[in-house]
């Protein structure tokens, strides 16, 4: 293995333009870790946030990335779970460290589990992120089962279109706001009722929702309340917009959710996945050196699905 590594870097906070490839020390593995071999990434919003200053990282230079789909190159004392040549996908610990724009990666053993045989390497590496995401808002917290109704903000979005296929295995019935030019995309996936954000007051049209998933933020809290039975919950991904007393005067509950490795939920994800219940929209394939342009796209607002990187 080589001692040096092709890597995503920065050294100030700012826009896309002050990413750039650096060559860096290849990590080691300490004890109970694994270092992976990165074939795909991917990107997400958190990271052109994390990239201008607008995250948990602290002052650069930094290596972004929590998505990894890989192949387990060599593996710390203690290690039992995974062998070198194993093919895996995981979520570095999240929201520190990162690094997984890079050629090579450490983390703990069981950040990852075995990537199914029946997804290549861009899909597995689309899904970490996003889908533990939606996983622990949606199963853990807010306990989606059969026959409940379920809103899901931006879901033609990373983490949006990863919900709506998560629901719709729990036997959910699934709204979807989106622009209406995603709306087949959306039926596609399974959404039963889409609802264009820029012609419908969604908190007008829906009731009785048992569960919101925010990812958007801003008014759509407070607003999403209203579209809620009494005894619903919404969980926000926008941890500063949330408005616990509005949701207790409406006899509702708000929880605000920050993803973690969770090496129960990656497997249960990866079930899904090689059952074919689960797969990532893919917008874009880029190599590591495109990551300006990737991160231009993504704050577009525009993408459907996900960016990933393939190293």
């Amino acid at each position: 293995m080589p001692e040096l590594m092709r890597a995503v870097s920065q050294d100030v906070l700012g826009g896309p333009d002050v990413l750039r490839i650096v060559e860096t020390e290849r990590p080691e593995p300490g004890p109970t870790e694994v270092l992976v071999r990165v074939r795909a990434a991917g990107v997400n919003p958190t990271d052109w946030k994390h990239r201008a200053g607008l995250g948990f990282l602290r002052e650069p230079p930094f290596i972004l990335g929590w998505d990894v789909s890989g192949v387990v190159e060599a593996t710390g004392v203690g290690v039992t779970l995974h062998k070198p040549g194993d093919e895996v996908f995981g979520m570095l610990r999240y929201p520190f460290r990162g690094g997984s724009h890079a050629e090579y990666v450490v983390a703990p053993s069981r950040t990852f589990v075995a990537k199914p045989p029946g997804i290549d390497h861009v899909q597995a590496g689309a899904l970490p992120l996003a889908a533990l995401t939606a996983w622990q808002a949606l199963v853990d917290t807010a306990g989606v089962g059969e026959g409940q109704r379920v809103l899901v903000h931006a879901a033609a979005g990373g983490v949006g279109h990863l919900a709506v296929q998560i629901a719709k295995s729990r036997g959910a019935y699934v709204i979807g706001t989106a622009s209406g030019a995603k709306h087949g995309f959306l039926h596609g996936i399974g959404v039963d009722e889409a609802i264009d954000y820029r012609e419908v007051d969604f908190a007008e049209a829906v009731k009785g929702v048992d569960v919101v998933l925010d990812t958007i933020g801003g008014d759509y809290g407070p607003r999403s309340l209203r579209t809620l039975r009494r005894g619903g919950i919404l969980v926000s991904l926008v941890l500063r917009d949330l408005v616990p007393v509005d949701a207790a005067a409406a006899g509702v509950r708000t929880e605000a959710l920050l993803v973690e490795p969770d090496f129960a939920a990656m497997t249960r994800i990866a079930a899904l996945a090689e059952e074919g219940a689960l797969r990532a929209e893919i917008d874009t394939v880029l190599p590591l050196e495109e990551a300006a342009w990737a991160h231009e796209r993504g704050e577009t607002g525009r993408v459907t699905g996900k960016i990933v990187f393939t190293v």
